[in-house]
């Protein structure tokens, strides 16, 4: 193994170690800024602070004690003080219910409220529906009849217009058969008027012609 140095020579001071005069106020210096960041050590404070090992190992070592002394000076507070912390912190807290509890009521009723307006709503929007689900019905079942009657009434139609084109066949018919009797009728007596004349030059004498004449 190596040889051991005798002693470890400080490091060169900062320009923050070099404003403070003394060991012990350099290495509090440097011990308070590293302590915002870290644990403070031995190495790192004599490195801060420009000592030497010796001073920093005995000046860290006051300041740690320094500080658990201050800290058992505050955790050694007087009763009364205590009590009266006590009893500011139980009367912030009952402020601090006390508030909790008109917030949670004011969000409650306005809760209940907006439910409500929305139940309002709903109900509304439900009858509505209704309404105009029944004017639909009833419109529609009004249109379902006119359709109903005209379908009927166009069915009528075609069937009185299919008797009447029957009757109007029929009539066609009887007027042929007529016209033809009324044609037969007029031959028959066309041929009677001729026989007639006949019979009748027939029977008639000359002579009665002639004084007629």
């Amino acid at each position: 193994m190596g040889n051991a140095p005798a002693s470890i020579a400080p490091p060169p001071q900062t320009a923050a170690a070099a404003s403070v005069t003394s060991p012990k106020e350099r290495v509090y210096a440097a011990a308070e800024k590293i302590s915002a960041e870290r644990n403070p050590t031995v190495s790192s404070v004599r490195e801060a602070a420009g000592v030497s090992n010796a001073d920093a190992t005995r000046y860290l070592k006051a300041w740690r004690e320094e500080k658990a002394a201050a800290g058992s000076h505050i955790a050694a507070t007087p009763q009364p003080l205590l009590e009266q912390a006590a009893r500011l912190a139980g009367s912030v807290w009952a402020d601090a219910v006390a508030l909790a509890a008109e917030q949670h009521a004011a969000v409650e009723a306005r809760w209940r409220q907006e439910s409500q307006d929305k139940d309002t709503e709903l109900a509304e929007l439900v009858a509505d529906l209704d309404r105009i689900s029944s004017e639909h019905a009833t419109a529609t079942s009004a249109l379902q009849a006119e359709l109903t009657a005209v379908t009927e009434g166009a069915a009528a139609a075609e069937a009185r217009a299919a008797q009447a084109e029957e009757a109007a066949a029929a009539a066609r018919t009887e007027t042929g058969t007529l016209a033809a009797d009324l044609a037969a009728a007029r031959a028959r007596a066309e041929t009677l008027q001729q026989t007639h004349d006949a019979l009748l030059e027939r029977i008639t004498p000359e002579d009665t012609t002639k004084t007629r004449r």
